[in-house]
């Protein structure tokens, strides 16, 4: 007989009152996917990067497998819920970063073809999980689950340096091995190296995610959380992963070889010629599934060696007087409110986001016909490939004909440095700096400026942003590391429905390309003071800041 029979009446007691461990689990997850509003920023950002660049698409797992593993590391624990408030130290951070992001600009260019805006969205992915694994499963749950909350680093897998420095390369070495392997075949083709025309209209394109890259990080993810699930040594694991991604690449160079005998036996079917597309998906979808059963028999080898013996689940019944504690209660509050008040942000930012009707009503009337001694010529709208117009456009001419001006008002918010674009397209600055014009309303604004070159014209362009009645961007000097930034208006700061940025964009341009740079750049930085006096910056981008 018990020397304390009293005791378990009591706790069985309470686990009939309450909710189980697993339930409390479960709603700590539930609060922590929907509390994914409270840097909703970040996460759109990053759904952006997910559906519109292919190598960037197996991020979109990454969410979602980090729960799962986590959630599986806490079942290990018993469902243990040692919350700590250590974790809103983070959540907080995190979520002002990105109350700051929806008010203002703050770019760190790494280089003249990367800039990122800060903080990366995947630290504030990162750092959130963080948070919310502190607050809810404490200190224990953070070391057991340290591997899956590291993971949401890699909700951008492909960073864009990753792209320039490996990417392009490999698709260099891709359409290489392609075309020698199509010249063995004794096929003559165009002397374009990415374009493999077997006709003058019948042939591929090695584009860029084209060399394998997206099959080689997808096999490199599954290889590395395969070695966490199963605990393989580190240096077991860092093979499997080097192994998993070459095997990637390897089985994309064999997919090459095998369109290029599609493509030779085309020549002599035509009818297989219109199903070329379809015969590219066959056979890298085959490969693939290959190269994936090859990793995981790999696996299955490793798997049959020792293995680490996996931390037993504690016992429950210790804790149960302990669940419907004051801090268990209260951390459950405190997140519960900054959902409720970030969901409320997000509504009034949604409903606040100029409609296409809003936009095509500002688009009519969107410049004048006047301003000042400026007559307007023409207007045009800017598109990217989706039909999304990003930047509305006019070009006003003096009254005494000199030099005409254009200006673009974009009715979208987005991280935009003009230079890092231009730099993508091959275009160097033959100068970048900072200016300071003042515009018809006497308020001096800051315009991150730089002059460019084509050999036929030379042109000054000069961007800032407006936020309510302020306008104002910013640039360290820099030739390469630095900064570009904006001032928010200190109100919105306060407000729950943000003054977004609009972004305006101002060109001048002549046409002596054999202008000293230095006198090229102090002449349209002339013109452009003297249109922009005539310009009240604050009322043009008025309607698209609501």
């Amino acid at each position: 007989m018990s020397a304390f029979p009293d005791s378990d009446i009591g706790v069985q007691a309470v686990h009939r009152e309450g909710l189980s461990s697993a339930a409390l689990a479960a709603l700590a997850s539930g609060l922590s996917v929907l509390g994914l509003v409270t840097i909703w920023p970040a996460v759109a950002t990053l759904w952006t990067l997910w559906t519109t660049d292919p190598t960037k698409s197996i991020g979109m797992a990454v969410p979602l497998v980090s729960l799962v593993l986590i959630l599986r590391a806490w079942r290990t624990l018993g469902w243990r819920m040692e919350g700590t408030w250590w974790g809103m130290a983070l959540l907080l951070p995190a979520m002002a970063s990105t109350w700051l992001q929806r008010r203002a600009v703050l770019l760190m260019v790494l280089s003249p073809h990367w800039s990122t805006p800060l903080p990366p969205p995947s630290l504030v992915l990162l750092a959130y999980g963080s948070g919310v694994v502190l607050l809810f499963g404490g200190t224990r749950l953070f070391r057991a689950a340290l591997f899956p909350v590291l993971l949401l680093l890699f909700a951008n897998p492909v960073p864009h340096m990753f792209s320039l420095w490996v990417d392009l390369p490999l698709q260099a070495v891709s359409a290489h091995m392609a075309r020698a392997f199509a010249a063995d075949l004794g096929q003559h083709l165009a002397p374009d190296n990415l374009r493999l025309m077997f006709t003058p209209d019948f042939g591929m394109f090695i584009a860029p995610g084209c060399d394998g890259i997206r099959g080689s990080v997808t096999m490199g993810f599954i290889a590395l959380i395969a070695g966490y699930v199963y605990r393989f040594r580190w240096y077991a694991n860092a093979l499997v992963v080097m192994g998993a991604i070459l095997l990637g690449y390897v089985f994309n160079l064999a997919r090459l070889c095998l369109l290029v005998l599609y493509y030779v036996a085309a020549l002599h079917l035509p009818s297989l010629q219109n199903k070329a597309k379809g015969a590219d998906y066959l056979i890298g979808g085959a490969l693939f599934l290959l190269a994936t059963l090859l990793l995981f028999a790999a696996i299955q080898r490793l798997r049959e060696g020792p293995t680490v013996a996996r931390a037993a689940a504690l016992p429950d019944a210790g804790r149960l007087l302990e669940r419907h504690s004051v801090k268990r209660t209260a951390q459950f509050a405190a997140m519960g409110a900054l959902v409720l008040i970030a969901g409320a942000g997000l509504a009034r930012t949604i409903a606040a986001q100029p409609t296409a009707d809003t936009i095509a009503d500002a688009m009519a009337n969107r410049f004048p016909s006047q301003l000042g001694s400026y007559t307007l010529v023409r207007s045009w709208n800017e598109t990217i490939t989706t039909g999304q117009v990003v930047y509305l456009w006019a070009e006003y001419s003096p009254a005494d004909g000199g030099t005409p001006v254009a200006i673009g008002v974009s009715p979208v918010f987005s991280w935009h440095d003009p230079l890092v674009c231009h730099t993508a397209r091959g275009d160097s600055p033959l100068w970048q700096g900072q200016q300071t014009f003042v515009d018809g309303s006497a308020v001096a604004i800051g315009f991150n400026s730089a002059l460019y070159s084509d050999g036929v014209t030379e042109y000054l362009e000069a961007s800032t942003q407006c936020s309510g009645t302020s306008c104002g961007e910013f640039t360290t000097g820099r030739t390469h590391f630095g900064f570009v930034y904006s001032r928010p208006e200190p109100g919105s700061l306060l407000s729950g429905e943000p003054k977004r940025p609009i972004p305006v964009l101002v060109r001048v341009e002549t046409v002596d390309g054999t202008m000293p740079a230095e006198a090229a750049r102090q002449m349209l930085s002339r013109d452009l003071r003297a249109f922009l006096a005539s310009v009240k910056l604050d009322e043009l981008t008025r309607p698209y800041s609501r």
